[in-house]
């Protein structure tokens, strides 16, 4: 039985709208990046387009990639040389397409980096913070988990990957503040909506002082690790909206 297919185009078109893309100010090209062959059977998924992702989009006979990281950031080298070249080169010669989408897919209410977060973690959105409410509130729902440490822990099991806690582990869980990826400049933001406890993917050298100096614990619980399950949600549901066939690639990344 032959595979059905979706129209690239009709595709990019329908995941503009999803994810309500024009509503961001972005540090990249929202949507198709690279333009390949025109129907879609097999999409692969990943979270960022490196050369390794790409290589076994290939070999799994992928019309079309995915990514939460694509190409063509603000202030990079615009130069098609090295690395950017073999990516590039990999996508046009075998005429592949490559849709990337960033702050969009952090935010969307269901699909999203932040929305799958909560899922996992068990957490109970109650609000946003942030610009463009890129950033989510909330609280534990497992009455077993008191402690920041207790969290820490959780998150370990949940994400396969141990936190770094900046904080006092034996203090009690209040008002939590989440947001996927880098995000630690957005902790300032999240101690003014009045969270106790902040995670985010990443943390930096002056964050580690204001969240000291503020009270707040802030549990760094990596980039990667925080932003696998957002495009996973996605493909899936291009899969379910489309009847074409899609398949996620984790690309292992300690950071």
């Amino acid at each position: 039985m032959e595979k059905k297919s979706v129209n690239r185009d009709e595709l990019a078109i329908a995941l503009e709208n999803e994810l309500q893309v024009n509503r961001f100010r972005d540090y990249c090209p929202n949507g198709l990046q690279v333009e390949g062959r025109t129907e879609i059977r097999h999409l692969v998924t990943g979270v960022t387009a490196s050369l390794a992702l790409l290589e076994h989009a290939l070999e799994l006979g992928a019309d079309a990639v995915l990514v939460h990281h694509g190409y063509f950031w603000r202030g990079e080298d615009m130069r098609l040389v090295g690395h950017k070249y073999k990516r590039l080169a990999l996508l046009l010669k075998n005429d592949i397409s490559l849709f990337a989408y960033h702050l969009p897919l952090d935010s969307h209410s269901e699909l999203g980096n932040n929305a799958q977060l909560a899922r996992l973690l068990n957490f109970t959105p109650t609000g946003r913070f942030g610009d463009d409410d890129i950033g989510w509130m909330g609280q534990v729902a497992d009455a077993a988990l008191r402690t920041v440490g207790d969290l820490q822990k959780h998150i370990a099991a949940v994400l396969g990957r141990t936190p770094l806690l900046i904080g006092d582990p034996e203090q009690t869980l209040g008002q939590i503040a989440w947001c996927s990826g880098a995000a630690h400049s957005m902790l300032d933001r999240a101690v003014a909506a009045g969270a106790s406890v902040y995670l985010s993917g990443e943390i930096s050298e002056p964050t580690v002082h204001l969240a000291r100096e503020t009270g707040v614990a802030y549990l760094a619980c990596g980039h990667h690790a925080t932003e696998r399950y957002g495009v996973q949600a996605l493909g899936n549901w291009i899969a379910q909206q489309f009847g074409i066939s899609h398949q996620f690639i984790d690309v292992d990344n300690p950071v």
